[in-house]
């Protein structure tokens, strides 16, 4: 199967709720310092512990940004406990197509800004 498959490119050329959000529940700026690769998180929860927007920045290959852009377009209307409990394989389930282990840290940069906003002390 070819690494950039059409959803990647789709993503990635036309990435999904690009922004910021002022007034965020959760934010995370996440580098990789490996290969210079960014991912900058925003969400805002409602009344009802819900996610009510997601926002995102960043800057890198096409596997980490249009990962990024897949994964927290998943995340609209998700509890807090949901959004804890997403795993890499969800993330390789969302992207569907197979990433060979030395591009996993570029496709899970998302996650792990994903998880780190949400413990910012790495509880």
């Amino acid at each position: 199967m070819d690494m950039y498959q059409e959803n990647i490119l789709d993503h990635y050329k036309h990435p999904r709720n690009k922004g910021k959000i002022d007034a965020a529940t959760f934010t995370h700026r996440e580098p990789n310092p490996l290969c210079g690769d960014v991912v900058e998180l925003y969400i805002k929860m409602n009344g009802e512990g819900k996610v009510e927007d997601v926002k995102w920045e960043g800057s890198g290959c096409a596997i980490s940004q249009a990962s990024a852009s897949i994964l927290f377009e998943s995340l609209f209307g998700k509890s807090e406990d949901v959004l804890r409990k997403i795993s890499t394989q969800d993330v390789l389930d969302l992207l569907q197509t197979d990433i060979n282990p030395a591009r996993l840290k570029c496709a899970t940069l998302g996650l792990v800004a994903l998880q780190k906003s949400l413990n910012p002390s790495g509880d």
